[in-house]
């Protein structure tokens, strides 16, 4: 009998495989980190096959952890980081080169070349997205071009492209025997390559950036049996019937399914996302417009996003870079032996600045240094920025949709930092909520696999399912808070134009 589904979440950090019962319960997780590579400055990539052959391990020790086997599995569902783009040759299964990871900046000169024609928004009515070196599209081109032999390849049909997903997918369902080559739409809309409207591949997009179609992953539905587990896994025969972006699917793990309904994710990066129904809303203060979900054959459901580069990812450098801090648990209590930042800002634009501003040209900075400033002072203000940045993009989500968020449901690693979840809802000025299971993002795409298998039912019965844990509500006034956010956003101007095209650099 079945009674529980496994959902693979390949992250940005680490790849786990986490067991859900039928009440939407942690069972069991498996995780394994793979290796950061930063080859030079802006860059940063992934191993794809470390991260394959981690999948493999971790679905393994969750299900011995469990003590479940492939048959009380009724589904399998998969998150990932979006961005990221792998490439690997159709014949032998191996990558042509690393992944490059959503955090990569080394493709902005094909992002300036684009603009040239148009500026950073000249595909954003077709894609709900500015130019940018975080998407998709400019890291396959740049790999075509400076790959050797890539390119023809490419033209002869010998390459596949796709994000962590269809790599896991195609992988986990044979591979070079009988793969499947898929992506869903909430992974698509990432691409810079599809149509918001038609859900499907742009031939002009394809042909600004020069990519062949041959390459690209069918785009399916993100709820939907798409293969059965191949033969040679512990999960052999079980369905893979979910897909979804890792910040989709904690929408979807909030049960956030309604317009209007938001979550932030706080991980390697923030991810602020407002459903808005099955609308196509554009932002005209610096948002991203995004698939939300699919549900098999029902219309697709649209959101609004706030993409924030860094900030989980801020206090690993901290710790790898700095060494402030040995582990990230570390940080809350560091923070906690000052009263305030001791007037440091730190503005951690280490990849530029994402939403709602998008300026490439900006680098981190740490403002308002004196003798007086410690360690502690410096942790806090990492924490601090966090929150800062999410009031940023709450405040340009409230001015596109017109509609004043009352609360904002979070997940993602940073919320158990209790110090962090009460300054975000001192500097937001409303209820910040935890729900009871925090692995919502896990949760997200075990929910649409079980959905298409009739584990369960439909959106109601997983509505109830959600439970508040805890809530933070504000504790400053006005004035404070007011004070507070004049003086980042002038930390967050000394960011600006740092980058340029000077002989010096």
């Amino acid at each position: 009998m079945s009674t529980h589904v496994v959902a693979i979440d390949q992250g940005t950090t680490s790849t786990r495989a986490i067991v859900f019962n039928h009440d939407g319960r942690v069972v069991a997780i498996g995780q394994k980190e793979h290796e950061q590579i930063f080859p030079q400055a802006g860059w940063v990539e992934h191993d794809a096959t470390e991260i394959w052959n981690n999948t493999r391990e971790v679905i393994g020790q969750a299900l011995s952890k469990a003590d479940i086997t492939r048959h009380e599995v009724a589904a399998v569902g998969i998150t990932n980081q979006r961005e990221t783009a792998i490439v690997w040759d159709a014949t032998t299964g191996d990558p042509i080169c690393n992944a490059i990871v959503w955090q990569d900046t080394r493709t902005q000169s094909i992002v300036d070349r684009l603009a040239k024609d148009g500026g950073i928004r000249r595909f954003a009515e077709k894609t709900g997205l500015p130019l940018s070196t975080y998407f998709s599209a400019t890291k396959i081109a740049w790999i075509l071009e400076n790959v050797d032999g890539a390119r023809e390849r490419a033209e002869r049909g010998e390459l596949l492209f796709g994000t962590p997903d269809t790599w896991v997918v195609w992988n986990l369902s044979g591979g070079t025997d009988g793969g499947v080559h898929v992506t869903d739409v909430s992974n698509a809309s990432r691409t810079l390559l599809m149509d918001l409207e038609t859900l499907d591949w742009d031939d002009e997009l394809l042909e600004a950036f020069d990519i062949p179609r041959s390459m690209l992953p069918e785009i399916r539905s993100s709820s939907e049996k798409y293969a059965d587990v191949e033969q040679s896994s512990v999960l052999r025969e079980v369905p893979i019937a979910g897909i979804l972006g890792d910040q989709q699917a904690a929408t979807f793990g909030q049960a956030a399914f309604d317009t209007g309904e938001a979550k932030n994710t706080y991980g390697t990066g923030n991810f602020l996302i407002v459903n808005t129904g099955e609308d196509i809303v554009h932002s005209e203060h610096g948002l991203i417009t995004t698939v939300g979900y699919k549900l098999g054959e029902q219309p697709a459901h649209y959101a609004l996003e706030g993409s924030i580069a860094v900030t989980g990812s801020l206090i690993q450098w901290l710790r790898d870079n700095l060494g402030i801090i040995r582990d990230a648990k570390e940080v809350e209590k560091l923070a906690k032996s000052v009263d305030d930042n001791g007037g440091v800002y730190f503005v951690p634009a280490f990849s530029g600045l994402f939403a709602p501003y998008w300026r490439s040209d900006a680098r981190g900075a740490m403002v308002g240094m004196t003798r007086f400033v410690t360690k502690a002072h410096i942790a806090r203000a990492a924490l601090e920025a966090t929150a800062f940045q999410t009031r940023e993009v709450l405040d340009a989500v409230n001015a596109d949709t017109g509609i004043p968020l009352e609360e904002l449901k979070v997940d993602g690693g940073m919320i158990g930092n209790e110090l962090l979840m009460q300054f975000q809802a001192d500097i937001l000025g409303v209820p910040v909520i935890r729900p009871v299971v925090a692995e919502t993002t896990a949760l997200g795409a075990a929910y649409a696999a079980g959905l298409a298998v009739g584990f369960w039912s439909d959106l109601d019965e997983l509505r109830e399912k959600w439970q508040e844990k805890k809530r933070w509500e504000p504790q400053i006034d006005d004035a404070e808070r007011e004070a507070l956010l004049t003086q980042w956003k002038k930390a967050v101007t000394r960011t600006f134009d740092w980058v340029d095209d000077s002989p010096a650099r």
